[in-house]
């Protein structure tokens, strides 16, 4: 078991099965479908929500988790760790990093002698994911929180996300789209490619196609990284097996892939990309 708990949220995007395999706690976001509230992952499966989400005549609201559920989570993790490392999405696109650090307060004043870091990744999705998952591997090597602090802070700066649909649509509707909301009156066919700077959402170009917006990622993460680079990437993806398989394929074939996931968008996001969703999300080694 590691000495140190990390905690993270639902929208880190991570497998499903990586929460119980690296022992992350994972707090979940919740959905609003009508007039039903349900939380992300434990009441309903990305796959169902995602199956709702292409026929809904009105887009499902959300809400990030609020101190009490940060508070619950900090006081489990206290029963087997005095140090806690709590890990969030950008700051700028949800209230959860605030959350947590109400719950911090809270739980320092009520839990006796504990140390708990609450870090805003300035990043989404797998950005999010990777920071928690290898955040995760270092605990339970025996890592200190120290390290694991120095960790992450090493991959903030450049662990990127890179993200493409058929529509900005559902961004636009949910007020999350940031400086990309030029591309939201794009000509039918056109495919904006997203991410993330600081942060904020922001536009990074377009294409004509699925393929040329692939071939667009690739430069753009050659240009970041270097061609052939070795980087750990996770393909991410809501409802779109194929265009997922497509761009893992492509991306491996460009550059030495040390670690290569492919799994679901969180529907805590998906609400606010659509399904047809596909991007990479990548961090160089070398910062490992």
């Amino acid at each position: 078991m590691p000495r140190i708990s990390i905690i993270t949220d639902s929208c880190a995007s991570l497998p499903d099965e990586f929460y119980a395999q690296y022992e992350i706690a994972m707090v979940p976001y919740f959905l609003h479908i009508g007039q039903r509230s349900l939380r992300d992952l434990v009441d309903i499966t990305r796959e169902d929500f995602l199956d709702h989400m292409r026929t809904a005549t009105e887009v499902p609201k959300t809400a990030n988790p609020g101190a009490g559920d940060y508070l619950e989570a900090f006081r489990t993790a206290a029963r087997r760790s005095r140090d806690i490392i709590s890990i969030h999405m950008t700051s700028l696109g949800s209230g959860a990093f605030q959350a947590a650090s109400v719950a911090k307060e809270m739980a320092l004043k009520t839990l006796g002698d504990l140390r708990i870091e609450v870090v805003d990744t300035r990043n989404v999705s797998m950005g999010h994911g990777w920071m928690v998952l290898e955040a995760a591997r270092a605990a339970i090597s025996g890592a200190s929180a120290d390290d694991i602090l120095a960790l992450i802070q090493r991959m903030i700066p450049v662990t990127r996300m890179l993200q493409t649909a058929d529509t900005l649509r559902y961004l636009y509707l949910g007020g999350r789209i940031g400086r990309a909301q030029h591309l939201v009156g794009s000509v039918l066919n056109i495919k904006p490619i997203i991410g993330m700077e600081d942060g904020v959402i922001v536009a990074l170009g377009q294409a004509r196609s699925r393929a040329a917006v692939y071939g667009r990622m690739v430069e753009l993460i050659a240009g970041k990284v270097g061609a052939g680079a070795a980087i750990k990437a996770a393909i991410v993806h809501a409802a779109d097996q194929d265009a997922a398989i497509a761009l893992r394929d492509l991306i491996a074939s460009r550059f030495q892939c040390v670690e290569m996931l492919v799994t679901n968008l969180s529907s805590a996001l998906a609400v606010h990309t659509g399904p047809g969703t596909v991007g990479v999300c990548y961090v160089p080694v070398s910062v490992l």
